[in-house]
């Protein structure tokens, strides 16, 4: 691919997701500059108060529910504002269930239920809702263990004695204040994500061919490999391993490509089974073209990594837990 065209590829992304993050760290920046901190995050300190973290972050937890990139975003500003690497890791940890909350509504709900049919739709989205929540959990234990106390978080200086004046200058340092944390993050966001653009545009029948050689089996993708001993190991039907080979590379044709095999190649629990192995075999993949640029542009490499281990670790053992109660004789 030219650089104009991944140039054209990235660049829309990029500034999709600068645009939430910049929401999200203006919404930060006005909640401490207003003080409206105790109010918002009233609605969240059943799990704050619990994990030891201030206030403030409750802010972000709710508003990864409606969108987890300026929940994100708003992490970042708070982290900023002096709150430590382990608290920022264990609010990312309780973010995970509040960001699952969105798709229920914006992919689950009105795609993936119709696809699959009530029963194997609703344990699927039921299993995903369940090892988000308990990660979720998992994030408050390791808060209540960790951390002492919930840590204060700096506020932004008050602006001249009258009250117009002192908003008109707090929204300004708002403003500031994020157009000065965007001018870091927007950068990096932009180079990472044109790196694993520029890494990952072979052509795929090219890969196509690769897998086939190395698996064997004319029709399969680079998933088959791993996904093959990893199903004859739970004892699934030979049919799941083309049904995760679609389904770790997009979650809307692995659902459809199982859908007319629920009427007798597989139990319902065979197939909640099946959509969960591709989800970790398609870590490996959405990790790298996803997760990672977007984790690098809001933390920066060294957290960012910290941030993506701890999510990949946790989604891979509770998913794993999943399987075994799926999977029980």
């Amino acid at each position: 691919m030219s650089l104009a065209g991944l140039l054209g590829d990235v660049l829309p992304r990029v500034a999709s997701i600068a645009v939430f993050i910049s929401l999200g760290l203006f919404a930060a920046n006005l909640l401490v500059a207003f003080g409206l901190v105790e109010k918002v995050a009233g609605l969240a300190r059943y799990l704050t108060g619990p994990a030891n973290l201030p206030d403030g972050v409750g802010t972000a937890i709710l508003a990864t529910a409606a969108s987890p990139t300026a929940g994100y975003g708003m992490l970042a500003e708070f982290r900023e504002e002096g709150l430590s690497d382990a608290a920022t890791l264990i609010a990312v940890t309780i973010n995970t269930f509040f960001g699952f909350v969105q798709h229920i509504f914006t992919f689950y709900l009105p795609v993936l239920i119709p696809i699959l049919g009530l029963e194997v739709g609703v344990m699927y989205v039921g299993a995903r809702a369940a090892i988000s929540l308990a990660i979720t959990l998992t994030g408050i234990l390791a808060g209540m263990v960790l951390l002492s106390s919930p840590e204060p978080l700096s506020a932004t200086p008050s602006g001249p004695d009258t009250e117009n004046a002192t908003r008109r200058e707090k929204l300004q340092e708002a403003g500031e204040r994020t157009a000065s944390k965007l001018t870091t993050i927007v950068p990096r966001l932009a180079v990472v994500y044109l790196a694993v653009a520029w890494l990952t545009t072979n052509d795929f029948a090219n890969a196509r061919l690769l897998a086939d050689a190395a698996t064997g089996v004319t029709g399969m993708s680079l998933p088959d490999v791993p996904a093959r001993s990893l199903l004859d190991t739970v004892g699934l039907p030979a049919a799941a391993v083309p049904v995760v080979a679609v389904f770790a590379v997009d979650t809307t044709s692995g659902a459809a490509t199982i859908a007319p095999l629920l009427d007798g190649t597989f139990t319902a629990r065979q197939a909640v089974a099946t959509m969960l192995i591709g989800g970790i075999v398609s870590f490996a993949f959405s990790t790298f073209k996803r997760s990672i640029p977007f984790q690098y542009g809001i933390w920066g490499p060294s957290f960012g990594s910290k941030v993506v281990a701890l999510n990949t670790l946790l989604k891979v053992a509770f998913i794993g837990a999943t399987l075994v109660v799926l999977l029980a004789p």
